[in-house]
């Protein structure tokens, strides 16, 4: 274990033997570091918080403080972090009365911010100065472009990309893009969908859904019967039927325009 002179680390802490800790750093509370982790100059983590290996904290992050939220009473929050996540300078991760739980390989980029409660899953990107408010859940591969905003409770569905300065108020479902104020969808995702090598036949399916959902103009109910009529058969069709009808809180609206 390398150990600055100059940082504070709690009693508490549980940490790794080759876990590298830079200058200045402070270490508050019941906090757990996994193996490979490397804290630089000016971290701050708060516990209680537990993480996996491999995780990188570049200088003047502050992981784990208490949520800010005026209801918060003191009692215990918690966070989670899996393994081979990067946070870059002065990003700020938020503690949750439910538990803000990250999972792997996901990259958020300097000033980036994610509150109370929220849980991502892995592969995601939050670029600088993205924001995600309390009770918010992201799945997997989902790109946020830099201030762009989420409010709480809203859900974002995986394979999607969320433009640059988009404030997003309403559930953005999978494998599309949003952008705009408040945040509009802008068809498929394609160039993603690509890279993730989804077959151009699933991607075709998803068009054909994205059209009876989003641009038919047909009422929620008679969009979902029309789209359930249509017997789509792969995975990722049935996963944007599922979060479409399942979205309590709405749906961003689409443009109108085609994704072709």
């Amino acid at each position: 274990m390398s150990i600055h002179p100059t940082a504070i680390i709690d009693a508490q802490a549980n940490i790794a033997a080759d876990v590298t800790i830079g200058a200045y750093t402070i270490i508050k509370g019941n906090v757990n570091i996994g193996s490979g982790c490397d804290l630089s100059p000016h971290t701050v983590i708060y516990g209680p918080t537990t993480m996996g290996a491999n995780n990188r904290f570049h200088s003047h992050t502050v992981i784990g403080d208490q949520p800010q939220d005026q209801k918060y009473d003191g009692s215990t929050a918690t966070l989670h972090i899996g393994n081979n996540n990067t946070f870059r300078e002065f990003c700020t991760i938020h503690r949750g009365v439910e538990g803000t739980r990250i999972e792997n390989n996901n990259l958020f980029m300097a000033y980036s911010h994610v509150a109370h409660d929220c849980t991502l899953g892995s592969n995601n990107i939050l670029s600088n100065g993205a924001t995600l408010g309390g009770h918010v859940q992201v799945a997997d591969h989902v790109v946020f472009g830099g201030l762009c905003a989420v409010h709480q409770h809203c859900r974002i569905g995986r394979n999607t990309m969320i433009a640059g300065g988009s404030m997003v108020v309403q559930d953005v479902p999978p494998f599309v893009i949003a952008q705009g104020d408040r945040a509009q969808l802008y068809g498929l995702n394609r160039i993603g969908l690509r890279r993730k090598s989804i077959p151009s036949t699933t991607i075709d399916e998803l068009h054909r859904l994205y059209r009876i959902l989003f641009l038919s103009r047909l009422p929620r109910k008679k969009a979902i019967t029309l789209a359930e009529q249509q017997d789509f058969q792969t995975p990722e069709t049935k996963q944007l039927l599922q979060f479409f009808n399942h979205s309590t809180r709405g749906i961003c609206r689409a443009t109108g325009q085609s994704t072709r």
